[in-house]
């Protein structure tokens, strides 16, 4: 079962897990072929879908961290009610499934220590992080209930048109397409961005090691642990698309979070992962597929429908290494 089948990771993976032979459960607000939508904060909704379920990839979430600024109460019934739904769901279902539980390099606030450990404290300066956050703390918890359970924490994931307009990378990367101005938000604001190809390799792996009986391993963040300034990214993006942008300078947010680089030791000495894709080839596909979107598809909303459903990840999956 996925939560959250239709967003940026969960339509990739989804696709990834049925290519290497599991049926899905899909779970999503959004109707997916003929499914009815389904809501993680229906605590009988995901009763339901769980039934039979070998195991459940929660990705189901409040995703942005100004969504959980401007609706807090939403936010918190969805990633704190919601996940302590899923985990009932699944002590309720008579297949017993494991749980993996998809956080957020938000949850270590702005950390002390760079590259950033799994082992470091947690400290969110916002509500979203926050509620991830507490998401980890039921988690653990429902360890002392007979389940097993894994959390990951990913960072800053992008791959595709279709992601949300204006995530940085995307917003850069349509700009740069289009030729049109960037307005960099922090441009010295320094950040692990990881391709979907890349975390969907490493979901996929941990979900094969939960089937082999890795049971409730340690928090695993699949990251890069390499520094990219948002300065960087904007230029990067321009070069992809011809030098055409504008680069501008624009206000910076009380409630974000300005550094952030990832340790990725953890995932490669349990799982055998690591980053294959550079944030100078992902950024330059991305703005590659908005480039063939544009010649393709008439201006507007449906651009974004161009993208494959992923690049490399469902070719490049195998079974965990270690």
């Amino acid at each position: 079962m996925v939560t959250g089948s239709e967003g940026l990771v969960g339509r990739c993976l989804t696709f990834a897990l049925e290519r290497h032979g599991y049926a899905v459960e899909r779970m999503d607000l959004r109707e997916v072929n003929g499914t009815p939508p389904g809501d993680i904060r229906d605590a009988e909704s995901c009763r339901a879908r769980a039934q039979g379920c070998i195991g459940i990839i929660h990705l189901a979430a409040f995703s942005r961290v100004v969504w959980g600024e401007r609706d807090p109460r939403g936010c918190w019934q969805t990633n704190v009610n919601g996940t302590a739904n899923v985990l009932g769901a699944a002590r309720s279902a008579r297949s017993r499934p494991w749980v993996l539980f998809t956080s957020s390099r938000e949850v270590y606030g702005q950390p002390a220590r760079m590259p950033t450990h799994e082992d470091e404290a947690l400290q969110p300066v916002n509500l979203y992080g926050r509620s991830k956050a507490q998401g980890e703390r039921l988690i653990v918890e429902a360890r002392g209930l007979g389940l097993c359970t894994s959390i990951v924490r990913l960072s800053n994931v992008y791959g595709r048109c279709d992601d949300h307009a204006d995530r940085v990378v995307p917003a850069f990367a349509r700009a740069a397409a289009a030729g049109a101005p960037m307005t960099i938000c922090g441009r010295r604001h320094t950040f692990d961005f990881t391709h979907l190809d890349d975390t969907v390799r490493g979901i996929v792996t941990l979900v094969e090691a939960l089937e082999d009986g890795f049971k409730n391993p340690p928090p695993i963040q699949f990251v890069t642990g390499r520094p990219t300034t948002l300065g960087q990214l904007a230029e990067l993006a321009n070069a992809a698309g011809g030098s055409r942008s504008r680069l501008d300078d624009g206000p910076e947010r009380n409630y974000d979070v300005a550094h952030f680089v990832g340790d990725p030791s953890r995932a490669r000495e349990l799982l055998g992962w690591q980053a294959d894709i550079p944030v100078e080839v992902g950024v330059r596909r991305l703005v590659g597929q908005f480039l063939e979107a544009a010649r393709h598809v008439a201006p507007g909303p449906k651009v974004l429908s161009a993208a494959p459903p992923c690049d490399t990840a469902a070719a490049t999956l195998g079974r965990p290494s270690a």
